[in-house]
């Protein structure tokens, strides 16, 4: 069976992700498949023949049949507080053991454990599932949140949960003059689009901390036409760049030969049409040679500009970045 199908969801962030320090801290019951394995970044996987002391060993969480009364559920703790847009409740390699129904409700704590009178919101009301499925879900309730809970009817097991949002955070709390990483995904920085993921996500540009191997950076596949390859972000604020960072870490047969960066205030409509936007922006970094699995530090060939939110990587003419950071103080 085939999985290869759209996310509406592309281009906002994962709350859910353990790079962000997200982590499922509490569940019912996982007997069957550790709780952990819930919010696992890997897309899951089936293994024939493989068990261990409980049973069949599955990729997910997966709780024991249920011979009392009641329902099973799970607590993830975000990485960051933010606005939930959807989730995916992936029941994939689960089929005579996935469950029935399922909902979502979120809650604000500071704990890392909401205490037993926290107050937990409807974001998706009971819904039916298939097994061995993709199933994408519109949260239903606005607002910021830090954990979200995720009931089964009555047991069962899950491969994966997702939440597609933004991050929330306080600017005002940033000093004029303080300098920090505006695209980084802590920042709200994002990817929006990219001509060529075939090997890795443009998301991974903004992540946390340095890349752990090529397959956490962005890769594009062998380019055997004219041209060259780009990708387009979004910082989390305007800003003024003093410092860029283009990290190819692990990249080494592979890395691009060279790069250059766009960069403009404002930018509109899909995501596409973005992309067509981004072909007139102004040059922020002038084409420049690259190395290998090395982290490139950029000052003084900054362009002169005014506060910029938005900005286009290109690579010469294929390859992977493992990161890219763009270090500034912000602006209007």
């Amino acid at each position: 069976m085939s999985f290869a199908v759209s996310n509406p969801f592309a281009g906002l962030i994962d709350l859910a992700q353990p790079r962000l320090g997200s982590a499922v801290v509490y569940a019912t019951d996982d007997f069957f498949a550790d709780k952990t394995r819930l919010i696992d970044p890997a897309e899951p996987v089936f293994i024939p023949g493989k068990y261990d002391d409980n049973g069949k060993w599955m990729d997910g969480w997966e709780s024991r049949r249920k011979r009392v009364p009641g329902h099973d559920w799970a607590i993830v703790r975000l990485g960051a507080p933010g606005e939930i847009a959807g989730f995916e409740i992936d029941t994939r390699y689960f089929t005579g053991n996935y469950p029935p129904r399922a909902s979502i409700e979120g809650c604000v704590s500071g704990a890392v454990i909401p205490p037993d009178d926290a107050v937990w919101a409807t974001l998706v009301p009971v819904t039916d599932l298939l097994g061995n499925d993709r199933r994408w879900v519109n949260c239903e309730a606005g607002g910021v949140w830090t954990h979200v809970r995720l009931s089964i009817f009555p047991d069962g097991g899950v491969a994966r949960l997702r939440v597609y949002g933004t991050i929330h955070k306080d600017w005002s709390k940033v000093a004029p003059d303080e300098t920090l990483d505006l695209l980084a995904m802590e920042n709200c920085g994002r990817g929006i689009i990219a001509n060529d993921e075939h090997f890795g996500r443009v998301e991974n540009l903004t992540a946390p901390g340095q890349g752990k191997d090529m397959g956490d950076g962005w890769e594009t596949r062998r380019r055997r036409e004219p041209g060259h390859d780009w990708a387009i972000l979004e910082l989390g604020h305007a800003g003024v760049i003093s410092e860029i960072i283009v990290d190819t870490a692990h990249f080494k047969g592979n890395y691009p030969d060279r790069c250059s960066i766009q960069a403009s205030a404002t930018a509109s409509g899909s995501p596409e049409e973005i992309a067509i936007q981004a072909e007139a922006w102004p040059v922020l970094l002038p084409e420049t040679k690259l190395q290998m699995d090395h982290i490139h530090v950029f000052t003084d060939g900054i362009q002169p500009h005014a506060p910029i939110r938005f900005v286009r990587l290109n690579i010469f003419p294929d390859g992977g970045v493992s990161r890219l950071r763009l270090k500034g103080r912000l602006g209007s």
